[in-house]
């Protein structure tokens, strides 16, 4: 398989870039492209097989799914359910920008993210390179663009010694952040629950969070605290827990699993030093 790179800081060279990496998308392949935080390694959303190849890309199982990327507020709507006005209000606060909201997705969608047990982790970034290919080619399956346990890259080049012939396109965009800027992580809210809980605290701390939503849970907060009895007794209520963060931060990391025996819905796998 070759693979092409354009470096997207030329205006004939993004044009370009965008209209290949496009291709590559229908074709179900793998592109890389820069994000707000760090560069990203990018699927369809909706074809399992582009996702499979994405997380063998990355040397990863099924249990790590990658949230989506949006290119807007409004498609959100078309991805997820039971959305909540605190929630919304998040998202009319922060996207684009470093927030990751987790929703019970759309029933009526065939896509295969991998372990989701029904939920999806969506953002809009703020990287208007990012936001353009979105808005041709719509919702992004969008993981770290590293080999799993390998820094995250924060330019095509450095994921390009990383990922090779496996990604088709490489969108070269210049230092993700700045060159010399820390990578922080997105923020990681769960908005499937009665109430918001923010399970990773990054860029967004949680009293800029609670300053938009008061009645938003941190992280400590235990299940039993915020779950309601009702719902744990018929349906199983929502809980994501905040697993091992270390230094390396990576925007693009979620990966859910159902609790079977507790009224839960646990967010076992967050491995930010990827």
């Amino acid at each position: 398989m070759s693979t092409s790179s354009y470096n997207c800081t030329n205006e004939t060279q993004r044009v370009e870039g965008l209209a290949e990496a496009k291709k590559a998308i229908d074709a179900k392949q793998l592109i890389v492209m820069p994000t707000d935080t760090v560069y990203g390694i990018a699927a369809d959303a909706f074809s399992p097989r582009a996702v499979a190849t994405l997380l063998a890309a990355k040397g990863r199982g099924r249990n790590m799914p990658p949230p989506v990327l949006i290119p807007r507020i409004g498609t959100m709507e078309g991805l997820a359910t039971d959305i909540s006005d605190d929630a919304r209000k998040l998202a009319e606060k922060y996207w684009p920008g470093p927030l990751t909201l987790i929703f019970h997705s759309q029933p009526s969608l065939t896509w295969d993210l991998g372990e989701t047990q029904g939920t999806v982790g969506l953002r809009v970034p703020d990287d208007q390179l990012a936001l353009d290919l979105l808005t041709l080619t719509g919702p992004l399956a969008v993981s770290s663009a590293n080999r799993t346990g390998q820094p995250a890259a924060q330019t095509a080049s450095a994921a390009r010694e990383q990922l090779a012939e496996s990604v088709e396109v490489y969108l070269e965009g210049g230092f993700r952040p700045l060159e010399g800027t820390e990578p922080e992580p997105s923020t990681i809210v769960d908005a499937t629950g009665l109430r918001l809980r923010v399970v990773r605290e990054g860029a967004i701390s949680l009293a800029e969070i609670q300053r938009v939503v008061p009645s938003a849970l941190g992280a400590d907060v235990e299940p039993e605290m915020w779950s309601p009895p009702s719902l744990a007794k018929e349906e199983p209520a929502v809980d994501l827990t905040k697993v091992q963060a270390t230094a390396d931060p990576v925007d693009e990391e979620l990966a859910i699993d159902l609790a079977k025996a507790e009224p839960a819905v646990d967010l076992v796998k967050h491995d930010s030093a990827e």
